[in-house]
């Protein structure tokens, strides 16, 4: 910048990326130099340096930098997915096992910091530990069934639990429990008419400007088909019949 150059001790900011001074030192002799004999000089030429930097694996704040950017995080949950190298490594197995990184991105980042780092505090189990209890194909499957409507997030949930250190595939759990979400509109619509009959009460207290019962009405719904039904849904068909006639 120009400017004369201080002799002096300074102390690095990581927040800020910035140096301050700490202490004034007035010659060479205040900083107590002395030759090492056994040091001889060292030479360090371009290309070994820049050896050296292809070798390099990608630093933590550029993995959380490019977590953010490549997959939509929030800093938050990239900051604690590169605080552990093997954790970084899972997620981005995860995140691309599905074929669409950034689609999955989110939802992999969730399950792996709630229920996978739960599991694996549950055990005591290091986190080099994950891939052999939760393969990044079977999360990844999860995932998948859940973004596709196959079964709900409640449902999901109880499909961790299956696969989880069993290696059981979450489409056969899903099939072999009959957790299946219904979507066909026919069944919940049918669903709703009995809610509907069965609540007459609620029903005049809704439409008397009572809007939150429309929860209690989806959880009725809910309980009919068992849990079932998709929630969007039952949300979607249960206002147009609560609004209509």
């Amino acid at each position: 910048a120009g400017d004369a150059v201080v002799q002096e001790t300074r102390l690095f900011d990581p927040k800020e990326g910035r140096t301050h001074p700490m202490r004034s030192k007035e010659e060479a002799h205040d900083y107590r130099y002395f030759p090492e004999p056994d040091l001889p000089p060292l030479d360090v030429d371009e290309a070994w340096i820049a050896k050296v930097k292809e070798a390099l694996p990608e630093l933590p704040s550029a993995r959380r930098a490019r977590f953010v950017r490549e997959y939509r995080l929030p800093e938050q949950d990239a900051s604690v997915l590169t605080g552990d190298r093997a954790l970084a490594d899972y997620f981005e197995s995860v995140a691309r096992a599905g074929g669409d990184p950034a689609g999955v991105g989110k939802a992999a980042a969730n399950w792996i910091l709630s229920e996978a780092l739960r599991k694996l505090n549950e055990e005591k189990a290091k986190m080099t530990a994950l891939p052999g209890r939760l393969p990044p194909q079977s999360l990844s499957g999860l995932i998948g069934l859940v973004r596709k409507g196959t079964i709900s997030s409640k449902a999901a949930k109880d499909v961790f639990e299956a696969i989880y250190g069993t290696g059981a595939d979450p489409a056969d759990v899903v099939r072999e429990r009959g957790l299946e979400q219904i979507s066909d509109e026919g069944p919940i619509v049918a669903a709703i008419e009995k809610v509907i009959a069965a609540s007459p009460d609620q029903l005049a207290r809704y439409r008397a400007g009572k809007t939150a019962l429309l929860g209690y009405f989806v959880g009725q719904v809910l309980k009919a088909t068992k849990d079932k039904a998709n929630p969007q849904l039952v949300n979607r068909l249960l206002k147009d019949r609560l609004d209509g006639s």
